[in-house]
C-alpha cells in the first residue's frame, strides 16, 4: 500500500484528491493537513466522505508527513517548495498541484508568481506531470509539478499537430472557458453566486499565469518558435472546462489524415477520447471523471483547424491527473482508481 499525505485538504483540489484516493485500492491515507481545521474530522467538513475517510485534519507540525511514501500539495503557490527539501531528504516523493515545480526558468516563475523560488536545485530535477507527453520521466521522478488545467487542454489539443509539423506554431489561439471551481474554495466577491451566476466574462486577457507554462511545454514539441494567444473566461458552472483552439495549416492535408494524426497519437491513451471528426464534445460528458475529449473541425475546408477540448478542471485538470502521476511513480497501472464514469446529467 502507498502511504499518502495531503497538505492542504480543505480546498476543492484537496477534497477531490480525497474522493479519488479514498477508494483507490493501493492507497492508505495517513494524514491531511490544515492549521485552521486541526482536529476536525474530515467527514464533518465534507459529508460526502462519511464512511470513506475517518481521519481528522492535523496541523502540519503533527502530520508526520515524513512517514509517507508520497505527499500531495493542494496548496497555494510557494508552500510546496518550502517543504519539499525536507520531505525528499526523508525519501518521500512530492506531487505539487500548484506552480512551484512547473516552470524551469526561475526568472519567469518569479515574474508571474511574484515570489522568489526557494529551491532552484530541486526544480531542475522536477518533472512536468502530463502523462500523455512525459510518461517515461514521470515514472522515475521524485518531484512532479502537476500541470495547470488550461495548459492540459491546450497541450493535448495541439501536440499531434505540432509534432507533425503541419501548423504555423507562431500563430496559435486558445479561447478557453472554465467553471468557478477553478478559482479555488475561497471567499471572493467575484465568485459569489450572485456575481458569477447568469454572467460570462473574460479575464487575464493581457497575461495569465498559465501562458508561460503552456508555451514552455509546447516549445518542446516543435523546432519552430511558439506564439500563443490565450484568453480564459469564467462561465457560470461549477465544474468543467472547454478550450477552443485555432491553428493555421501550413501543409496540404485532408480531413481523414488530420483525424488520423490524433487517433494515432492517442490510440493507447486511457484518458484521451478522440471523437469523430466534426463532433461537439460537451463539458458534462467528462464531469467528475479523468477523461479528456477532443474533436476536430475545419470550417469551409479552409486552412484553419479548430480543436475542441473538454475536461473536468478538478479531475483531469488537477487532482485526477495528480493521481495518474502517482500511479506511474509507484509502478501501478496508470488507470488504477481513476476509471470513474462521468456523472450525468
Amino acid at each position: 500500500m502507498i502511504k499518502v499525505g495531503i497538505v492542504g485538504g480543505t480546498g476543492y483540489t484537496g477534497v477531490e484528491l480525497l474522493r479519488l484516493l479514498a477508494t483507490h485500492p493501493q492507497v492508505q491515507l495517513m494524514s491531511v493537513t490544515s492549521r485552521k481545521e486541526d482536529g476536525t474530522p474530515i467527514a464533518d467538513m465534507y459529508p460526502s466522505l462519511r464512511g470513506r475517510v475517518k481521519l481528522a485534519f492535523s496541523s502540519p507540525e503533527n502530520a508526520h508527513l515524513e512517514d509517507c511514501d508520497v505527499v500531495f500539495f493542494a496548496t497555494p503557490h510557494g508552500v510546496a517548495m518550502a517543504q519539499a527539501p525536507a520531505l525528499l531528504a526523508a525519501g518521500v516523493k512530492v506531487i505539487d498541484l500548484a506552480a512551484d515545480f512547473r516552470l524551469q526558468d526561475t526568472a519567469v516563475f518569479e515574474k508571474w508568481y511574484k515570489m522568489p523560488h526557494s529551491c532552484p536545485d530541486l526544480l531542475k530535477e522536477s518533472v512536468y506531470g502530463l502523462p500523455e507527453l512525459n510518461r517515461a520521466t514521470i515514472k522515475s521522478a521524485r518531484i512532479v509539478g502537476n500541470p495547470g488545467c488550461y495548459p492540459t487542454t491546450i497541450q493535448l489539443g495541439l501536440a499531434p499537430l505540432l509534432k507533425a509539423g503541419v501548423i504555423d506554431a507562431s500563430n496559435l489561439i486558445a479561447d478557453c472557458k472554465s467553471g468557478v471551481s477553478g478559482a479555488g474554495r475561497k471567499a471572493e466577491i467575484a465568485m459569489l453566486f450572485s456575481e458569477a451566476s447568469d454572467n460570462f466574462k473574460a479575464y487575464g486577457v493581457s497575461g495569465h499565469r498559465h501562458l508561460p507554462e503552456t508555451v514552455e511545454q509546447l516549445s518542446k514539441l516543435t523546432d519552430d518558435k511558439v506564439g500563443l494567444l490565450f484568453t480564459p473566461h469564467l462561465v457560470p458552472m461549477i465544474r468543467g472546462m472547454h478550450s477552443t483552439i485555432y491553428a493555421r495549416l501550413t501543409q496540404t492535408i485532408d480531413n481523414t489524415a488530420l483525424q488520423a494524426l490524433f487517433e494515432d497519437a492517442y490510440k493507447d491513451e486511457p484518458f484521451v477520447d478522440v471523437m469523430p471528426f466534426g463532433a461537439h464534445p460537451e463539458t458534462r460528458s467528462t464531469r467528475a471523471s479523468n477523461m479528456l475529449r477532443i474533436a476536430l473541425h475545419r470550417p469551409n475546408d479552409g486552412d484553419t483547424v479548430v480543436v475542441l477540448v473538454v475536461q473536468d478542471n478538478l479531475v483531469k485538470g488537477s487532482s485526477g491527473q495528480a493521481v495518474q502521476c502517482m500511479n506511474l511513480m509507484f509502478g501501478l497501472e496508470e488507470t488504477t482508481g481513476l476509471m470513474h464514469v462521468p456523472v450525468m446529467p
